[in-house]
């Protein structure tokens, strides 16, 4: 009996897989990547990856909008203006690469004091431009246009390079207009054409400065004759030797004039 028990043993060890006597230090577990969203909407979201949904077809986990659906959706948004009746769809519209440059947004500081900071990411800017701001009302308590959400650079903003903006430029005939004159009419005594979206570019007090006098100085004001500057025999209301650029800039446009001002166009 000893020895049919000792055989037995022996033939069990034998069968049995070896312990393990060690952990593989070389394998890591993948963590769950989460998105940002916007929480400003009550039906919609927007995630960082610039795709729009409600909020009951986040994905439980990643809290990601779904793969399928379209990215970078730009749903009632005026590219020129850079302006959307949607903040949701301002923020995935301003995501698109194509549309906002990484360079350029992250050198806006958050805020007009000096010791303000800037934004840390494409979306932060985004997230936070989109929002209504001073240039979206009018008389502190009505909107300007439903066309109220806006990611494009802020107006006069401080930039660190601005030959950035001037390389947008390139290939572009800048033409001061005659009084009276919008910039349609403009482009076409040169035989060219007004580049609507360029003027987006223009539409910059240190950019101004570069093509008109402006030595009644620069300010901010509402029209879509501009950017333009007040011709000198205006009233003096008007403020005669002003170069004007407005801040909402879904007003711009190439077929704007006044009879008080010379348009700064874009053609080509």
């Amino acid at each position: 009996m000893y020895i049919r028990g000792l055989i037995f043993w022996c033939l069990l060890v034998l069968h049995l897989p070896p312990r393990v006597s060690a952990i593989r230090k070389n394998i890591g577990f993948l963590g769950n990547q989460l998105c940002r969203t916007t929480v400003q909407g009550r039906y919609l979201l927007s995630d960082e990856n610039g795709r729009v949904c409600d909020a009951l077809s986040l994905d439980p986990q990643s809290r990601c909008c779904p793969m399928k659906g379209e990215r970078f959706p730009c749903k009632g948004c005026n590219l020129l203006s850079q302006c959307c009746n949607s903040y949701e769809y301002c923020v995935s519209c301003c995501l698109n690469p194509s549309t906002t440059l990484v360079d350029e947004v992250t050198k806006v500081k958050m805020a007009k004091t000096a010791t303000s900071g800037t934004y840390p990411s494409v979306f932060d800017f985004c997230s936070g431009r989109c929002r209504h701001n001073s240039g979206s009302v009018v008389h502190e308590n009505a909107y300007i246009s439903e066309f109220h959400h806006c990611f494009s650079l802020p107006s006069n903003q401080s930039v660190d390079d601005h030959t950035q903006l001037e390389a947008r430029l390139i290939g572009v005939n800048v033409v001061i207009g005659g009084q009276g004159e919008s910039c349609d009419l403009v482009c076409k005594s040169q035989g060219q054409s007004c580049i609507v979206n360029k003027l987006l570019v223009l539409n910059q007090c240190e950019i101004m400065k570069k093509y008109m006098s402006c030595k009644g100085g620069c300010l901010a004001s509402v029209g879509s004759d501009q950017p333009a500057e007040v011709v000198d025999d205006a009233p003096k209301d008007l403020n005669p030797g002003t170069c004007l650029y407005t801040k909402p800039q879904s007003m711009l446009s190439c077929d704007g004039s006044h009879l008080h001002t010379q348009r700064l166009c874009p053609c080509a």
